[in-house]
């Protein structure tokens, strides 16, 4: 427990000095950027003063290559751009409020969400210890690999498509994006599903229920984050009423890959 503590005191440092950098920086983009670094800080303190088992490190590894990934294809992403139209706005209507609004509601609200999605791989290293992996763990580890792969090359082919300048205003319906219309989110939500997966497997032996179900708490908000708040629906609501998007939209799953329909 005092390994928790400890992660959770850290992150919240974390983040101050993330804000205290926003601040010097006006741009708020910058706690996108701390975002998945945050899991990787709570990964490896809760692994160093928790109970240091193999399974433990690898879950740690896998989080902090996920995170790290993210964290620096962000970075690269915004480098050299204004900041992200969604905090600019909330900087206008917040006005002489808004570095305590910011504070609480970006940043203290993102490592809130850090925090409970990062479950997993925080409780299999406190709680977790040295027993082998069963079935449901190597089932874990595999689909762990299937959602990297799909939210790696997912955005490896949008960004190749968004590159070439001949398409332009056009919608991306190729590859992974040909089954689902968000394969790089759908990869994301299946990693964690697939840690929490690995973390029950460890934890109903050494801790038993319910803790060993807690961890698919994080899998759960991490999907509906996706599905409901910030990702699928404001990506998507900036196509709404092209018609090119509109087709794409009726024949393509939203977010489990599945063949593509046949309507038009």
């Amino acid at each position: 427990m005092e390994a928790l503590y400890i992660s959770l005191g850290l992150l919240f440092c974390y983040m101050c000095v993330a804000f205290g950098i926003s601040l010097i920086r006006r741009d708020n983009g910058t706690a996108d950027i701390a975002y998945g670094w945050g899991f990787a800080l709570l990964a490896w303190t809760t692994y160093l003063f928790g109970t240091q088992s193999v399974i433990g490190f690898i879950v740690s590894v896998l989080a902090s290559v996920w995170a790290l990934r993210l964290s620096l294809r962000i970075f690269l992403r915004s480098r050299g751009k204004p900041e992200d139209f969604r905090y600019a706005k909330w900087r206008a209507q917040w006005g002489r409020h808004f570095a305590v609004r910011s504070f609480l509601q970006v940043y203290m609200l993102q490592g809130a969400v850090i925090a409970v999605v990062a479950l997993p791989v925080t409780l299999l290293n406190v709680y977790g210890g040295e027993v082998g992996l069963g079935t449901a763990g190597m089932i874990g580890l595999s689909l762990w690999i299937i959602g990297f792969l799909f939210e790696t090359i997912g955005d490896a082919q949008l960004g190749k498509f968004m590159k070439d300048s001949a398409n332009k205003g056009h919608v991306m319906s190729k590859g992974l994006w040909r089954f689902t219309r968000h394969p790089n989110y759908f990869g994301e939500s299946l990693m964690w599903w697939a840690l929490s997966l690995v973390a029950y497997d460890t934890l109903i032996l050494t801790a038993g229920l319910p803790l060993a179900l807690v961890p698919f708490v994080g899998a759960m908000l991490i999907t509906f984050l996706l599905l409901k708040v910030s990702g699928v629906p404001l990506l998507e609501a900036r196509f709404a009423g092209n018609p090119e998007w509109e087709a794409y939209k009726r024949r393509t799953s939203v977010f489990i890959p599945l063949p593509p329909s046949r309507k038009k």
